[in-house]
């Protein structure tokens, strides 16, 4: 087989090189046209917002639950990661924030100087495998963190005295002197099953995003 003479072999590089640049000016206009597009939507047109409650009927039980159980603490819901994890800079913060910062844990215990002591994870029967890896990437970051973790399953929820038993004791234990008070003594409330579901028979409507509804977006980071 004849092989092609150098000024041949030099015409079919210079063919190459110029269809690459063709394809990769291609592309960044393309990029460009569609970042355009996506700014010029307004935020509220193009994506009509509707009111959603935060926790469902599990979370706030659970809720309900720690708040009775453990009176001399304060208890936030939803919370990202990144608001009470902090990482080094030295890698991509947009990364990390990508892999687990935008997760949010389900229930977090905190002394009354809102410093996170521990978090409740709320596990449902049925939840996918992407999901378990999630809660499991999650579970990972705050233990590294020295945060506790505590998983719940929702449809078994523990009573309030073993909410003390298991993690009352360890709070008040690790928490800074003169920024916690002692768990008190558990207040009689109306049963909050029965408060919950009357409230829910009022509205569907407004049941909170499934907290795996944004799974297929999420980029599969170990």
């Amino acid at each position: 087989m004849n092989s092609l003479d150098p000024l041949s072999a030099a015409a079919l590089v210079t063919a190459a090189l110029l269809m690459l640049s063709l394809l990769v000016v291609r592309r960044r206009q393309r990029g460009q046209a569609r970042s355009a597009r996506q700014e010029a939507l307004d935020t509220v047109a193009a994506w009509p917002p509707e009111a959603a409650r935060i926790l469902n009927v599990n979370e706030r039980q659970a809720y309900d639950l720690l708040r009775r159980a453990l009176p001399g603490f304060m208890v936030l819901a939803q919370v990202p990661l990144s608001r009470f994890v902090r990482v080094p800079t030295r890698n991509s913060y947009t990364d990390w924030l990508q892999r687990v910062g935008q997760l949010s844990a389900d229930l977090v215990v905190c002394d009354v100087g809102s410093r996170v002591l521990a978090v409740i994870d709320i596990r449902s029967a049925d939840e996918t495998a992407r999901s378990r890896r999630r809660h499991d990437r999650m579970t990972r970051v705050l233990k590294a963190a020295g945060i506790r973790v505590h998983t719940w399953r929702a449809d078994d929820l523990p009573s309030a005295s073993e909410v003390r038993t298991s993690i009352g004791s360890v709070l008040v234990d690790n928490a800074p002197r003169g920024t916690a008070s002692r768990p008190m003594p558990l207040i009689p409330v109306a049963d909050i099953t029965e408060i919950l579901a009357e409230g829910d028979a009022l509205d569907h409507t407004m049941e909170p995003v499934p907290s795996g509804f944004f799974e297929e977006f999420e980029p599969a980071q170990r």
